[in-house]
């Protein structure tokens, strides 16, 4: 009985706390999300200038055609030089891209999340997506953000240097996304996450199909020395 008495108003106390924290941090979300539409919608307000709209048009490069362009060139370049890892990069590229537009897509089919640009004319709206077509509402998450990190970070599982022009190249792509109208800084932290997670499971898909090749040609290997004994 007295461990009891002792022990119930401890547990109260911690729901209590509890209770406190969840809802502080409730509170901190709240306060976030609000900030970042605010800051988007400001962005979007905004004149651009010459220099501002010569970035924004040059952010179109993370699209999806000019990305998978750029992979396939890669490859072929690869293949023409005779540069196998050249060729890997282009496959890294062209994978992880697949695999982010993928799951990019999925997310914006299933959420609805007005673009700053419409927002700031008709007022916010956020909720659950319908499949429609309407991309005024397919703000979350950035496309391009998600495609531009999933080939950077493709290059760079082959090659960290010449990764790095392609990866500030993203970074651009990302801050300019709340400036142009297109998304929020949610939306782009975000796409960023799809681009690495996507090129990671594309990087252990590689690493285990290079395992079998790598077992298979010793297998080969011992055979054939098994077949012509010295």
């Amino acid at each position: 009985m007295r461990r009891s008495a002792v022990t119930r108003p401890t547990a109260m106390r911690r729901a209590k706390s509890m209770g406190k924290a969840k809802k502080a941090g409730k509170k901190a979300v709240a306060r976030a999300a609000e900030a970042d539409r605010a800051q988007a919608h400001e962005a979007t307000r905004a004149p651009d200038g010459p220099v501002m709209a010569m970035a924004g048009k040059a952010t179109d490069l993370a699209d999806q055609p000019p990305l998978v362009a750029l992979s396939i060139g890669t490859i072929l370049v690869g293949a023409l030089l005779r540069r196998p890892i050249v060729v890997r990069s282009g496959v890294r590229m062209l994978a992880s891209h697949a695999v982010a537009t993928a799951a990019k897509t999925v997310i914006k089919n299933a959420v609805d999340r007005t673009r700053p640009s419409r927002a700031v004319a008709d007022g916010y709206h956020a909720g659950k997506g319908d499949g429609a077509d309407d991309t005024s509402l397919n703000s979350m998450p950035s496309g391009h953000t998600a495609g531009a990190v999933a080939v950077a970070q493709g290059v760079a599982a082959e090659s960290r240097l010449a990764a790095i022009p392609l990866q500030l190249a993203a970074i651009g792509v990302g801050a300019m996304q709340p400036r142009r109208g297109k998304h929020y800084l949610s939306d782009v932290i975000v796409g960023a996450a799809i681009g690495f997670a996507a090129e990671r499971l594309t990087n252990a898909v590689m690493e285990r199909i290079d395992a079998l090749l790598w077992k298979r040609s010793e297998i080969a290997a011992e055979q054939e020395v098994a077949a012509h004994p010295s």
